[in-house]
């Protein structure tokens, strides 16, 4: 069971997609990981469950924070949490394997909420206000050999993120591929997304895909 305060993410199928392609990677002691968007800590739990010492949780969300080290810490592991802006607090260091489940949602408008349970999905008008950062900060954080491993929905732009990925060096590949219904907030945006030509009008599915990208 995962504790999570009012307003931060409930891990549905992206979290758990992320957590299955996370197992088939090599974790002991000394590796050095990042989570980013941590939510309520899954990833951060699996990584100390498996034995890395050295877990680095970031969040905008106090309450996020909060949710990651007491599941981390009533599990008996220690978790580093960070509150920041993506990796602005966390230039200065290196890390083995970055993990990210960012919001995705394509939104009405390009601004972000500055709170609120919305803050947890929306991304933009084109879903990727938060991809496209990520894409573009994360492989300088990387040492070489690491590890990038992010979770999007196809209808945020898979493509883009598999070009800026290699733009930056970075050897990336498809390690996972699901569909899965619409969660509620997809189906509040259906009239949005089907004025888009995002979906179609009968649609109620979206593929989920896990990229990872090695420098």
């Amino acid at each position: 069971m995962i504790f999570r305060f009012p307003g931060v993410y409930r891990p549905q199928h992206d979290s758990r997609l992320l957590v299955d392609s996370l197992g088939d990677e090599q974790v002991d002691a000394g590796t050095r990981i990042l989570d980013l968007c941590a939510g309520a800590g899954v990833v951060s739990v699996w990584a100390t469950r498996s034995g890395a010492r050295s877990v680095t949780a970031v969040d905008v969300s106090r309450r996020a924070l909060v949710s990651t080290w007491l599941n981390a810490a009533g599990r008996g592991h220690s978790v580093r949490v960070v509150r920041g802006d993506l990796v602005s607090r966390v230039r200065h260091r290196r890390f083995d394997l970055i993990v990210a489940n960012p919001p995705y949602v394509p939104a009405e408008h390009d601004g972000l909420p500055a709170r609120g349970r919305a803050r947890c999905w929306d991304a933009g008008h084109e879903g990727r206000a938060l991809l496209d950062r990520i894409c573009g900060d994360a492989p300088d954080l990387l040492d070489e050999g690491g590890r990038l491993i992010l979770v999007q929905s196809t209808l945020s732009g898979t493509e883009k993120t598999r070009v800026m990925l290699g733009e930056s060096g970075l050897h990336v590949e498809e390690a996972r591929r699901v569909r899965v219904p619409f969660g509620p907030v997809l189906q509040a945006r259906r009239d949005l997304l089907v004025d888009r030509g995002l979906i179609g009008p009968q649609q109620c599915t979206e593929e989920l895909v896990v990229f990872r990208a090695v420098k």
